[in-house]
C-alpha cells in the first residue's frame, strides 16, 4: 500500500520516534520511570491522533481529532519542559525536541483553526 505524502503525520511518526528514544536513554540511565510514562503517552499520542484524522468519517470529525493531537501536543511540551528543568533529560536534547514540537504545535494550530473556519461554511 502506497501511502500520500502528508508532512503533518510524518513530522508527528518521526517525532514520536524521537521521543520512545528518549524516553529510552532517560529509563536506562536515570531510572525515572513516572514522568517518561506521561511524555511517551502525549508524545506518541499526538501522531496516533493524526492518524485516525486521517481516516475521519467526517469533517467534524477530523477537526476533533486534529484537536485533540493540538492538545496533545502541547502537553508534551509541557513535559519535554519538566524533564529538562529538572535535569532528567539533557537540555540539549530537550531543546531539539521542544523545537520539533513547537513545529507540530503551529501546524496542528493552523490546521484546527482552518477545520474549524471550513466547518462553519454553509455547504
Amino acid at each position: 500500500m502506497h501511502e500520500r505524502e502528508n508532512p503533518i503525520a510524518d513530522k508527528s511518526y518521526a517525532f514520536a520516534l524521537a521521543i520512545v528514544e528518549a524516553v529510552r536513554i532517560i529509563q536506562r540511565d536515570q531510572e525515572e520511570f513516572v514522568l517518561t510514562r506521561q511524555l511517551l503517552r502525549s508524545g506518541t499520542s499526538i501522531g496516533a491522533n493524526i492518524s485516525e484524522a486521517t481516516a475521519a468519517q467526517s469533517k467534524r470529525d477530523f477537526t476533533a481529532k486534529m484537536s485533540i493531537a493540538s492538545k496533545e501536543s502541547r502537553e508534551t511540551h509541557y513535559w519535554l519542559r519538566l524533564l529538562r528543568d529538572s535535569n532528567l533529560i539533557e537540555s540539549e536534547t530537550a531543546n531539539q525536541l521542544i523545537d520539533q514540537n513547537s513545529e507540530l504545535i503551529r501546524m496542528l494550530t493552523s490546521i484546527v483553526k482552518t477545520s474549524q473556519a471550513s466547518n462553519l461554511r454553509p455547504h
